[in-house]
């Protein structure tokens, strides 16, 4: 009997607190969801009773408020013009099950894009020749860095580059252990 009122308290309270629509704690007041509601009764955004699907607005038209216009349809001429400059610069999807585009498939065919990466290829090894050797590498499977798991062998590294980073003369990229 004991054990049948917790498992009925804790369900209860699973139920109240695990669902914020009947929590207070997320999603909307009561007052904002009668207000979406009255929003989408006045728009005709209400679903019609049935399995047609429809809205109130699509249903009967003449009821409520016209929908905003979309945006002006463009002109054959405007389509064309993105047509080609996709066919040019090879971003247009090619057709297949690939999803790749032409300059993705055919790289050598199209001029070079520019790059977005923002360090050069020395910068990253110099970066990581400074992980490497400063223990900011991971150590396994967790999340822990090398110098985190074996602090007595990187702290004599860590200190001495801590000293040189401090001083004026350290390098842009050399600086990446210091920051933490």
């Amino acid at each position: 009997m004991n054990s049948l009122r917790t498992l009925s308290i804790a369900l209860a309270a699973a139920t109240l607190f695990g669902n914020p629509a009947l929590s207070q704690e997320g999603g909307l007041t009561r007052e904002q969801v009668r207000a979406e509601l009255a929003e989408a009764r006045r728009n005709g955004d209400l679903r019609t009773g049935g399995e047609t699907g429809l809205r109130m607005r699509d249903k009967f038209p003449g009821l409520y408020p016209a929908e905003p216009a979309a945006p002006a349809p463009k002109s054959r001429q405007q389509v064309r013009r993105e047509l080609e400059q996709a066919r040019a610069d090879g971003s247009m999807t090619l057709a297949g099950e690939t999803g790749l585009t032409e300059a993705e498939l055919a790289p050598h065919r199209f001029a070079a894009r520019p790059a977005l990466f923002a360090k050069t290829r020395d910068e990253v090894k110099a970066e990581l020749a400074t992980a490497r050797r400063l223990g900011d590498m991971p150590a396994g499977e967790d999340s822990r860095t090398l110098a985190e798991a074996h602090p007595q062998a990187y702290a004599a590294v860590r200190a001495q580059h801590l000293a040189a980073a401090k001083t004026p003369v350290a390098q842009h990229g050399s600086t990446v252990a210091a920051a933490r």
